[in-house]
């Protein structure tokens, strides 16, 4: 396992469209997958996907017990998500705030389906299909705009509502 170099807002790749994955089960997928978790608990994140540590593929990883970054959040399940579709299951959003390994230092009140299904793959290929709500859902959505080239500032709606997590949350850390 290795702790990989996290590429930040402006580099090309993350605006790109991450690429399937074709071939499950490989030594390289599951290297890439060991980095990932790696490289984002070095950080303190709750996810990382692949582009983000400069591999266009279509993984994200994410979940948590408890995380100093985001300390009122419930735990998310520990996840491996391949090749990944969302359904919005409701037209219910929620606004919070988000940050981003790849955008450190800010954050962002975005607008999330509150209620989403999430299906893909796990690394050996089996089908993964499950419901989420609240931060898990947001967590998820997150990490899979990594996947069509979006960042989270590209969703804000309220520029009001952006900027330093020091000055906008000077109690927690970043």
């Amino acid at each position: 396992m290795a702790v990989r170099k996290i590429l930040r807002m402006g580099d090309p790749l993350l605006w790109e469209v991450a690429r399937p994955v074709t071939a499950f089960g490989t030594p390289m997928l599951r290297q890439l997958i060991d980095d990932m978790f790696e490289t984002m608990r070095a950080a303190g994140g709750v996810g990382i996907a692949a582009p983000q540590i400069g591999e266009s593929l279509q993984v994200v990883i994410f979940g948590f017990e408890a995380c100093e970054r985001y300390p009122e959040a419930p735990p998310v399940p520990l996840t491996v998500l391949i090749n990944p579709l969302l359904t919005p299951l409701d037209e219910t959003e929620e606004s919070g705030w988000e940050g981003c390994l790849s955008v450190p230092g800010m954050r962002g009140e975005v607008p999330r389906w509150r209620r989403i299904r999430y299906q893909g793959c796990d690394p050996d290929g089996q089908p993964i299909d499950r419901t989420a709500e609240g931060f898990h859902a947001r967590v998820v959505q997150h990490e899979c705009d990594h996947l069509i080239g979006r960042l989270y500032p590209s969703r804000i709606r309220d520029f009001t509502r952006f900027g330093f997590t020091d000055v906008l949350f000077p109690e927690r850390p970043d």
